[in-house]
């Protein structure tokens, strides 16, 4: 069971001071916040790839590369690549290089984007949004499969007997597909056997059970060994020492962030009720002290299948410390229990 966090790197108004940190501040954090995941034995870090003013992390290979010579043993991960406004050689050689830098710790998760401010920046037709991405996946997975590329598409210039450098340490280099819960997506990882990374941030994560189980079912057709293809899920929370005390300071900035969000995409108001909600042992919130959120996590491995997650945090601004103590307490107490907990559940299911 790995664990580890993910980050949109967001610089959203301070939902006290009103203050917003700038784009340069934000990212020097974030690398301070992978190496104490590092630190603290997490698995994996991810960073997700926007393109607008409350966000500081248009190029995640970049950020993540700063990070990598001061780290040792955690994955540096884009969470999403938008690979759908992307051109697939570039984005093969930002991660290679970035596995490279990191001596084989790069993977890439490719997304076709809950946002869409990068199809007008980079001049795509959103028209062309499922297309695109079926595309682009084609070529990113034949560049990592072969030195040498011949390849046309129609939303791309032809590539004819070309090599694309430089190579990564890991063949292959690791690829995941993104999905928020999209069944296409989800049985397209499976047939193509990738690893697929599920954001539970709503709902039940056990409506995700079957969903879960219809990637592997596609796998399987394809003839793909279904034991050796992880899913992974990433989910907003925060850790503090006790519950009351992870809840109430979670709760503002999320509160900020999905009101933003609703108002663009016409939600109606995220109030303190849907919250607690949400942070239930049934909800979709991974918010409260280490024992509550590692037996949350256990729950979801026990009943959904996940073997990867991901914890979002923060959610919006919040103070930098606060951060750093939340990712200190998932390393040091939330991992250990769960880690225990699977190794002792699986052990029983082999032996029966």
């Amino acid at each position: 069971m790995e664990i580890g966090i993910s980050t949109f790197v967001e610089t959203s108004p301070d939902v006290e001071t009103g203050e917003v940190m700038s784009h340069a501040q934000r990212l020097r954090e974030v690398v301070e916040e992978i190496v104490l995941a590092d630190q603290v034995g997490l698995d994996i870090f991810g960073v997700g790839e926007h393109h607008r003013q409350d966000y500081a992390a248009s190029s995640p290979a970049v950020l993540l590369a700063a990070a990598a010579s001061q780290t040792k043993r955690i994955r540096l991960t884009s969470a999403v690549t938008v690979l759908s406004s992307a051109d697939p050689v570039r984005v093969f050689q930002d991660f290679a290089t970035l596995d490279g830098i990191s001596n084989g710790r790069a993977e890439i998760m490719a997304g076709r984007g809950s946002f869409i401010e990068s199809f007008p920046l980079f001049g795509y037709d959103l028209d062309n949004y499922d297309e695109l991405f079926d595309e682009k996946l084609e070529l990113l997975l034949k560049i990592r499969e072969s030195e040498k590329v011949t390849w046309r598409g129609g939303h791309r210039p032809a590539i004819h007997n070309l090599g694309v450098y430089p190579r990564p340490v890991q063949n292959p280099l690791p690829v995941w597909i993104g999905s928020g819960g999209n069944q296409q997506s989800v049985v397209r990882a499976g047939l193509l056997g990738l690893p697929l990374v599920l954001a539970i941030i709503g709902g039940s994560p056990l409506q995700f059970a079957p969903l879960v189980e219809l990637y592997k079912k596609a796998a399987a057709h394809a003839g793909h060994d279904v034991s050796q293809l992880p899913v992974a899920s990433h989910s907003h929370g925060f850790i503090a020492e006790d519950n009351q005390l992870a809840a109430d300071q979670f709760f503002p900035s999320t509160q900020a962030v999905m009101n933003l969000l609703g108002r663009e995409r016409g939600w109606g108001p995220y109030s303190r009720a849907s919250y607690d909600a949400a942070r239930s042992f049934e909800g979709a919130l991974y918010v409260g002290d280490p024992e509550t959120v590692a037996g949350k996590i256990i729950h979801l491995r026990k009943h959904v299948g996940i073997t990867r997650f991901m914890l979002h945090v923060p959610l919006g601004t919040m103070p930098h410390e606060k951060v750093l103590r939340a990712i200190e307490l998932l390393g040091t107490e939330v991992a250990p229990r769960v880690r225990d907990e699977i190794s002792r559940w699986e052990a029983e299911n082999e032996a029966k």
